[in-house]
């Protein structure tokens, strides 16, 4: 075999480094968790270890020092040995997508599979805690662009129509109180309906003290299973094997599984009070520079800035947390954002100008 070149030594010094840097990402992460997921950490920290050796057999001498892994893993390490939320595995899941050797000829096929399911399997662990706050969260997110952006529309169009700075000031306070009742009203509403929607599809548990009851030749058991998704077949072999096990639990056999949706949907409070918190946080940026007496323009341009800024975090924050590329969503959602607020600053001005 012949010597490595130079851009090859760089190029698995590199690897390595990263390799080494993902494994103390999921091993500080299983540090604080427990059961299944800290056991699913360490497998994966394990497994990078492996990637590790493949690395160092190749380099040889050249595996010390070895390279230092990239500012997205490095900032990963440092996060995870502070935070270690589904922030935190939501951006493992972009690193383990990121990877580059399916493309490397240096790399095993193994070695590219391993990094495809790697993502997956983080995808899954990221995916409980995204099914854990995404009720709060989603109402948060939307009550903090809700506030910036109407708000913004809002007082950008009267400021345009010629209303006196006052007026413009006061009609923000007003958007603000107004906005954050209505969302946080409108969320509880949306919720708890929700909510009580799905209850009314979860399985009474009370309905298994029948099954002892039943005609085993009829197996009317055979309806509830057809009724919920199973072919007749399915749902016959289903019945009889609960018949015949004599199962006679408080939950009807076979759709005791827990309805995780309650969980994602949230309580109405909490979405209600995420909503009117971050709607009226969101709603007093744009208000902020008339509240310290800038006037026309320049409490225009300063509200927008601040406004845009704003969109950048939220959008980045989401897009962080679904996995995707937050540069991406962060753009997105200052267009949305500002592009409506422009729409009204225009429509006021046309208004005022006539």
């Amino acid at each position: 075999m012949s010597a490595p070149t130079r851009s090859q030594v760089k190029r698995w010094q590199r690897y390595l480094a990263e390799e080494r840097a993902e494994g103390a990402v999921y091993s500080d992460l299983a540090r604080r968790k427990t059961g299944e997921e800290r056991e699913i950490l360490l497998a994966l920290a394990e497994a990078e270890s492996r990637h590790e050796d493949h690395w160092r057999q190749l380099l040889g001498e050249n595996a010390s020092p070895s390279g230092r892994a990239s500012l997205r893993t490095r900032v990963l390490a440092l996060l995870a040995r502070r935070f270690g939320s589904v922030f935190i595995l939501a951006l493992a899941q972009r690193t383990e997508a990121r990877s580059p050797y399916s493309a490397d000829v240096d790399a095993t096929p193994a070695m590219a599979a391993d990094e495809r399911i790697h993502e997956e399997v983080v995808r899954g662990l990221a995916s409980r805690g995204r099914s854990r706050l995404s009720g709060s969260f989603r109402a948060a997110v939307f009550g903090a662009n809700d506030g910036l952006v109407s708000n913004l529309a809002l007082v950008l169009g009267i400021g345009a129509s010629g209303a006196s700075t006052r007026t413009v000031l006061v009609t923000g306070l007003a958007g603000l109180l107004a906005g954050a009742l209505s969302m946080g009203a409108g969320e509880y509403v949306s919720v708890r309906s929700q909510r009580e929607l799905l209850e009314s599809s979860t399985p009474d548990p009370t309905t298994g003290t029948a099954i002892q009851h039943l005609d085993v030749d009829a197996n009317e058991l055979t309806l509830v299973y057809r009724a919920r998704g199973m072919s007749e077949a399915q749902a016959e072999a289903h019945a009889a094997r609960v018949l015949a096990g004599g199962a006679h639990d408080r939950v009807l056999p076979g759709l005791d599984r827990p309805v995780d949706v309650h969980e994602s949907v949230g309580t109405g409070l909490g979405a209600a009070g995420s909503s009117f918190c971050f709607f009226a946080g969101g709603a007093l940026i744009p208000v902020l520079p008339y509240l310290f007496g800038l006037e026309e323009l320049a409490a225009v341009i300063v509200s927008s800035l601040l406004v845009g800024v704003a969109l950048l975090m939220t959008g980045a924050v989401v897009g962080l947390l679904s996995g995707g590329p937050p540069l991406r969503r962060a753009l997105r959602q200052f267009a949305i954002g500002i592009g409506a607020a422009a729409a009204t600053y225009l429509l006021g001005l046309l208004i005022g100008g006539g």
